[in-house]
């Protein structure tokens, strides 16, 4: 039919436009924040771009289910507001003749949201911790950022490197301040390099520099000139933390089925399912109201979607607290949605407001006069 085929070639072009856009600001909001921990010293700086795929992969989910619930919702009030949906309605189509259609472009997101939300974003949780903690054990000179102060885990030493040559293997303008035997040494150089022994050991290697060492308090200190100098670097033991709910897999959290391992379960179900009330609820929602203006329904929209999610995470976390049976789970939020989106559905059949009345009179005063 020809409303389907331009329906459903509609609803892709939006989806696309609404995924690059949500992409790019969870992108730049994550960078962001590994950009910070980065320029504190607690991130290296090579680990960014990772940290940065492991973190997108796990938002990848709810991005997917705002991207589907937005394409509806832009698609058809588009339809509404150019008088398109007045066209279908007067060749005897009625608003439940979206259903169909709706839920042929949505099978396939859905889809793809439960595989990611079942398999993949364990997978990339479980990697993500797996990779901070190789981090926490690499050697001092790691994570230390170019003109960043970076002190070492025992406290007795703090680097300062003002830039990496073009490969990074070669760091020039070196500072390094130590304490031994209750004496200060401060160490600088015009560069230096990194280099391990056969036993293993690490060691900064620097060039041409000074070494100046003396007992704080006192004007004593001794200066020594030095061609080459090399610095044993510690490498830090980091302890394996047991893994995060998280990130255990969907067949462990069935393996073992207490409470916490159910709540993760059906929050993990819930995801794709939440998807799907949502792309059917953005059908009766996505009907303009001429007294409203057009940002009434995306107001009532944003509302709708943040207390479906908001309530998603309280009734997670009873279950996880055992303040809500297990059998129970999450499945009232669903429940109260889905019969929400059935009245509404019912109220647009018969033409009836959504919206309530006292909302678009206080809508149509407010706007000014032409």
């Amino acid at each position: 039919m020809l409303f389907r085929r331009s329906l459903l070639q509609e609803l892709i072009s939006t989806a696309a436009g609404a995924f690059l856009i949500l992409i790019g600001i969870v992108v730049a909001q994550r960078a962001g924040h590994l950009i910070r921990l980065a320029a504190k010293g607690t991130l290296p700086n090579d680990a960014i771009a990772t940290m940065l795929g492991f973190n997108l992969v796990k938002f990848l989910p709810m991005i997917l289910s705002l991207t589907l619930f937005l394409a509806v919702l832009m698609t058809l009030s588009r339809w509404y507001r150019d008088s398109e949906m007045t066209i279908w309605f007067s060749s005897g189509l009625s608003i439940n003749s979206w259903v169909r259609p709706v839920l042929i472009f949505a099978a396939p997101v859905i889809a793809l949201i439960s595989i990611l939300s079942l398999f993949i974003t364990p997978w990339a949780t479980s990697q993500g911790e797996g990779y901070l903690t190789q981090l926490k054990s690499r050697d001092e000179l790691a994570a230390i950022s170019p003109g960043v102060f970076k002190e070492s885990s025992n406290g007795e030493r703090v680097f300062f490197i003002e830039s990496f040559d073009e490969l990074g293997n070669v760091v020039k303008n070196i500072f390094v301040q130590s304490m031994q035997h209750q004496k200060l040494g401060i160490i600088v150089a015009a560069q230096g390099s990194r280099f391990i022994e056969k036993n293993g050991d690490h060691f900064l290697l620097m060039q041409n520099g000074r070494r100046y060492q003396g007992a704080r308090g006192t004007a004593e200190f001794s200066t020594t000139e030095f061609e080459s100098y090399a610095i044993r670097v510690e490498s830090s033991e980091a302890k394996q933390a047991p893994p995060s709910t998280q990130s255990k897999s969907s067949r462990e959290l069935l393996q073992n089925n207490d409470r916490v391992n159910h709540a993760e379960l059906q929050w993990r179900f819930a995801i794709p399912i939440s998807a799907l009330v949502l792309s059917l609820l953005a059908i009766p929602l996505s009907a303009l109201d001429p007294r409203a203006g057009r940002s009434a329904n995306f107001a009532l929209a944003l509302i709708i979607y943040i207390i479906y999610n908001n309530l998603l995470g309280i009734m997670q976390a009873w279950v996880a607290q055992g303040k809500v049976s297990a059998i129970i789970g999450l499945w009232p939020v669903h429940l109260f949605f889905l019969t929400l989106a059935i009245y509404m559905f019912y109220r647009r059949t018969f033409q009836l407001p959504i919206l309530p009345d006292f909302f678009s009179i206080s809508w149509s005063k407010n706007r000014p006069r032409q």
